[in-house]
Formats: C-alpha cells, structure tokens, sequence
C-alpha cells in the first residue's frame, strides 16, 4: 500500500481510544495535550476507536479534542484477559483492530495504540500486511544521549535475528532516523560485546560484514558497546529484539533509580535544599531531559503503513508525545524512502549471493 502524505486535507491519526492501563481518559486527555502545545495542531483530526458511552462524555470536557476527533465506535477492545489468537479470529469489531484498518483503507495516516504489544503487532502485521523482503516488524525505540536521541531497534519485537534481519533493521532504522529528525546521514552501529571487529557471535559478526561491504549509502561506522550507546555518537543502534528490549528496560530503570537518588540527596539537608533552589532553572532543565515520557512513542517498522506503540501505563504527556511522532512520520516519506532502500538491499542481496 502506498502512502502519500495528504496535501488537501488535514492529517488523520487513528487511534484505539480503549487501549492502555489508563484508557480511554488518558487517550483524550492526550489529544488534547497535543492539540495544546503543539504547533500546526489545527491541521490535524483524529479517529478515536472505542465505546461511544465512554468516549464522549470524556470529549466534551476537552475543548480542542472535542473540535478535532471523532469517535468511531468499537463494541469491543482487547482486555489483559483476551487471548491474542481469539483476537486474531474474533477481533474485527475490537478497537485495536479498527485502529489498524483505517491506516490500511486510506482513512488515517498513522495509527496508535497503548493496548497490548503483541497483540499490536500481529494485527498491524495481518491487517496492513510486511513490505517486501520483510517477515517480521521491528520495534524501533527513542533513546536519550547526551546530544539528543538515538534510536535502537529492535526492542522487543525480534527475540532472535538473522544476519539479513539485522541489515533490514539498519535500512529501516536508517530512514526511521532521517524522517523523525531530518538528519541526511545517521550514524548507524551494531551492539556488541566489544568495538573490535574480532568481537561478538556468529550473526553480529555477519551482519557487520555485510554492512561493511554493502553499497547502498548507510553510514554504518561499525560496532558499539552497551555503555557507549547514550555517548551521542550513535544514531541508530541496530539489535536483535531480545538484547535489545533488555538494554531499553535497564535504561529505563536506571534513570528511575538516578531520578529517586537525587530528589532525595537534593531534600536530604537544609542546604541541600537551599543550593537546589538556587540552581532550580538548571535542574528543571535536567529533570525535563531524563523525563521518560519524552521517549514515549515505539514504531513498528517494515509494514505498509504507520503504527506507533505507546507505553501502557503512560500519563497524558507521553501520550501526546506519541502522537506527535506519529504525525511527524505522517507527513514525511518514511514509507517511500524505506521500501527504495529495500528495493536495493535486495538487489544487492541477489547480486552477492548474501540471501542464499
């Protein structure tokens, strides 16, 4: 399916309302979020999937959600307790589902859901269907460095990759890259257990010849190991989904860790209390940078289509945080630009003998 981002109407953002620890309230709560602090909002609608009942009473106290969303009524949605094959057999009048479907009819640009991770990505992978040469998505994370953010794929999609999944994972976090914050050429890096080129198993030490040797215009620098990821001097780490939803989920709790030790060593004295109000400027600054809600926002990458994964448990602030990143992708050429470079990577692959 292609996508062209549309140029006579609004972008539409499609999202299953019922889908998230906190649903729908946080949903709405999100859109409006967006909506009021986020420039060019007016030029964005949104498809809100879930109960009717629920839904509007929500909406109406939302001035600007109640302007730019329509609910789209779902009977159903997935619970913690609904199994993913029944939702697969059984899930066509499930909010996820209508979620999903309205990226693949051309009715929204992007999609987003905060419900289940697998559920997400067996329907998004049903419904909108892989593009060529891929078997599986990859769930490309947002990563805090010192000068910005990275981004690490997979992050728990893949629990085993191939030397060829993890070429594809470098293309799509390649293009994931550029079309999120415009950077002509990301750096990209396989993680390791060592820079050296002698270091790591088998599948790393394939796949980094492969990019090494291949033509088709990645800025692959090599490898990089766990403690160099946050260093700013990577762009796109490239894993397999095991090691990599590791790495994310320790990251995650470190920061939490370093958050809690220094509210506490701040309150600890009175002139503790004192210097950090003097330097409150410098640590709202700090605190914002290391807020995880900043990194809400995970995309399945080699579909035909958008889908943003959004933290279960996330406030309103992370959520329109998603969607933010769902309406940049909506109005880039992610899509295009990742099925070309696919396109050549599998002509390369044909070429060298690399797909066997």
């Amino acid at each position: 399916m292609a996508h062209t981002p549309p140029m006579m109407r609004p972008l539409v953002i499609s999202i299953d309302a019922m889908g998230g620890d906190n649903a729908p309230n946080v949903i709405v709560e999100g859109v409006e979020y967006y909506l009021n602090n986020s420039p060019g909002k007016y030029q964005v609608k949104f498809f809100l999937h879930g109960d009717e009942t629920e839904l509007q009473p929500l909406l109406s106290e939302q001035k600007q959600a109640a302007a730019h969303a329509e609910i789209k009524h779902s009977s159903e949605h997935i619970t913690i307790d609904t199994k993913l094959s029944h939702a697969l057999r059984h899930g066509q009048q499930m909010s996820m589902w209508r979620a999903i479907e309205s990226v693949k009819n051309g009715e929204a640009d992007a999609g987003i859901s905060a419900g289940n991770t697998g559920a997400l990505m067996a329907m998004s992978r049903m419904i909108l269907r892989m593009k060529g040469g891929m078997q599986r998505p990859a769930l490309a994370a947002i990563w805090p460095n010192i000068t910005g953010m990275s981004v690490i794929l997979d992050a728990g999609a893949n629990v085993t990759c191939t030397a060829a999944q993890l070429m594809k994972f470098a293309v799509l976090g390649d293009t994931y890259f550029r079309s999120l914050y415009q950077v002509e050429k990301p750096r990209i890096a396989i993680l390791n257990n060592g820079t050296e080129g002698t270091k790591g198993n088998k599948t790393v030490q394939e796949a980094h010849k492969r990019l090494s040797e291949s033509e088709i215009g990645l800025n692959y620098v090599g490898f990089v190991e766990g403690n160099c990821i946050s260093s700013g001097d990577i762009d796109v780490v490239v894993t397999d989904g095991f090691t990599g939803n590791i790495a994310v989920k320790t990251a995650e709790g470190t920061a939490r860790h370093i958050g809690i030790l220094f509210r506490e060593t701040l309150q600890s004295t009175l002139w503790s209390r004192f210097t950090a109000f003097l330097n409150y400027i410098r640590f709202r600054r700090l605190k914002e940078m290391m807020d995880p809600r900043k990194m809400n926002g995970g995309v399945f990458l080699g579909l035909n289509g958008i889908i943003i994964k959004s933290h279960g448990g996330t406030d309103s602030v992370g959520f329109a945080n998603a969607v933010s990143i769902a309406v940049k992708l909506a109005r880039s050429s992610m899509l295009e630009d990742m099925e070309k470079t696919l396109m050549v990577l599998h002509n390369e692959d044909d070429d060298t003998g690399f797909l066997g």
